[in-house]
């Protein structure tokens, strides 16, 4: 498969199909979508990522800056963590609002701290993996619409400069001229609020703003904030600002009596007087080398999948940055997605129907859970009245000195906390064992670390006993074997994800090996 990291317009022939080879075709070149694309090549699937923009992100492409420990753990099992952590600095605990703060130095995972990092670093090193391992990556490449069959989905696109310049020009023929096509068996559509995958599906977007007029922009400071984050917000006006490493500032600010479209200019004193409410200083604002306008939407796409179309990140579900769960619940689409894929693709799955429709199952609950928790943060955030605000701050105070809701609150935020419990995949809730869609953590194997061990996508069937190992022997492309004395359960078959799959209590060697076998059948296919 040719790979590039790069605008590839001579593969766009006008007129004619300019990749029929592709079992995935992700549009979009955001986190998820790279880290997807880094999946299926790893297994073996030709894949390629369409991305409007030119050029590689930076940072007016940039809007996350918070990468959480359950972010961290599957990058982690991607053996990029270290890597990005040396990118950012670490933070234990994050402000909600007011003096609520909550901490996640306790948080069960080798990752208990939150990484603030410019989103544009996530970014670089997933789609450094996704080439290195075989995706494509075409830059300059607009879609412009997609229809689906029973044998595959065959995707509309021109170059993004012809597709910006013709569209609506009245020369149909000149349009028509540029266009080239695309056929995979999946398409996944990442490419943000705006998805053009989505609005070709026909899918509604429902929901409402929950913040208009935000102010973003990239600053420099004379005298810089002391803290890593630095958040604050008083009623009228809110601020946040984030480094992006380099001695520039990325700032969002907020003021509610000033409240204007997306379009009005932006003027530096506006950012200078929300500083100056909010902290009592504008940290010696200096100059701005960009500035915008957004509005922030509370919205969730009621499917997540259409077919042989699938939507993840910001194409499905958006949401207020409170909480900086964005790019993370995006990347965790993705994670749970590919493996899917990939078995689905290559016959590795009992029921590959079953498992591809258990993406939607598991993923929109989390996505409808993150936009109530995320909403809820910004609410209270922007609380008016000072008597309310002074309710706020005591009670909250209060709550997170409680030990049960904190934790909950870090596992929220965190993504730690998120399972796939309620919704099993090969088995209804009621016969499921209790283990079963548990997030499992990063456990002490005989030979190293279950997450080094899920570095090559497959499943990990984790037993107590050498002998058992020839379980997994027929499965050996799909499935790997290890020995752990941390799980308390005979038999556990961890996903490539990090959820555990299937447990057993069974102590019968006899039993346990006919149950091991029904379950890798199940989950994997027929033994080789």
């Amino acid at each position: 498969m040719t790979q590039s990291n790069h605008s590839d317009r001579e593969s766009i022939n006008a007129g004619q199909a300019a990749d029929q080879g592709q079992d995935v075709v992700i549009v979009g070149a955001g986190p998820t979508g790279l880290l997807l694309a880094g999946d299926l090549a790893q297994r073996g699937v030709a894949c390629t990522v369409l991305e409007r923009r030119v050029g590689p992100p930076d940072t007016t492409t940039t809007r996350a800056f918070a990468v959480h420990a359950r972010t961290l753990e599957q990058l982690d099992a991607r053996g990029l963590a270290d890597r990005l952590i040396e990118t950012g600095t670490t933070v234990d605990g994050l402000r909600l609002y007011g003096k609520v703060s909550i901490s996640f130095a306790q948080l069960p995972s080798r990752f208990p701290y939150l990484l603030v990092t410019p989103q544009f670093n996530v970014e670089r090193l997933l789609e450094e993996r996704a080439v290195a391992a075989g995706a494509r990556v075409l830059r300059g490449v607009s879609v412009v619409g997609l229809s689906q069959d029973a044998e595959g989905v065959a995707v509309r696109v021109r170059p993004a400069a012809v597709s910006g310049e013709a569209a609506g020009n009245g020369n149909a023929a000149a349009d028509e001229e540029a266009e080239s096509v695309y056929r995979a068996k999946y398409v996944v559509g990442t490419d943000g609020v705006h998805s053009t995958v989505r609005n070709a599906l026909g899918l509604p977007y429902p929901g409402q703003p929950v913040v208009r007029s935000l102010m973003l922009a990239d600053v420099r400071f004379a005298e810089p904030p002391t803290d890593v984050l630095t958040v604050a917000a008083v009623g009228d006006v809110f601020a946040f600002v984030a480094p992006f490493g380099d001695g520039w500032y990325r700032t969002f600010c907020w003021n509610r009596d000033h409240q204007v479209p997306p379009s009005a200019p932006l003027e530096l004193s506006e950012i200078r007087e929300v500083l100056e409410r909010a902290f009592g200083t504008d940290f010696g604002l200096a100059e701005a080398r960009w500035m915008s306008r957004f509005q922030s939407d509370e919205r969730q796409v009621p499917e997540y999948r259409v077919g042989r179309v699938f939507l993840a990140g910001d194409a499905a579900h958006c949401h207020s940055p409170a909480g900086g769960q964005g790019m993370n619940t995006g990347i965790q689409d993705a994670a749970n997605l590919g493996w899917k894929l990939a078995a689905a693709l290559k016959g590795q799955t009992s029921d590959p129907e079953r498992l591809l429709n258990s993406y939607h199952a598991e993923r929109h609950p989390v996505g409808r859970q993150v936009l109530r928790s995320s909403g809820a943060l910004v609410r209270l955030a922007l609380i008016k009245s000072l008597a309310a605000r002074t309710a706020r701050d005591v009670l909250s105070s209060a709550a997170v000195r409680v030990p049960a809701i904190a934790h909950r609150a870090t596992d929220t935020v965190s993504g730690i906390g998120i399972d796939y419990t309620k919704t099993p995949v090969f088995t209804d809730a009621s016969g499921a064992h209790a283990e079963v869609g548990k997030r499992i953590g990063d456990l002490s194997l005989s030979d190293g670390r279950l997450y080094e061990r899920l570095r090559d996508r497959r499943f990990v069937l984790i037993g107590q006993s050498a002998d058992d190992a020839q379980l997994a022997e027929d499965w050996e492309g799909n499935v790997g074997y290890a020995m752990s004395a941390e799980v308390k359960h005979p038999m556990l078959l961890v996903r490539p994800d990090g959820y555990v799959a299937w447990a057993s209590d069974e102590t019968d060697p006899m039993a346990r090996a006919s149950a091991v076998r029904k379950a890798l059948t199940e989950w994997c296919g027929e033994p080789r």
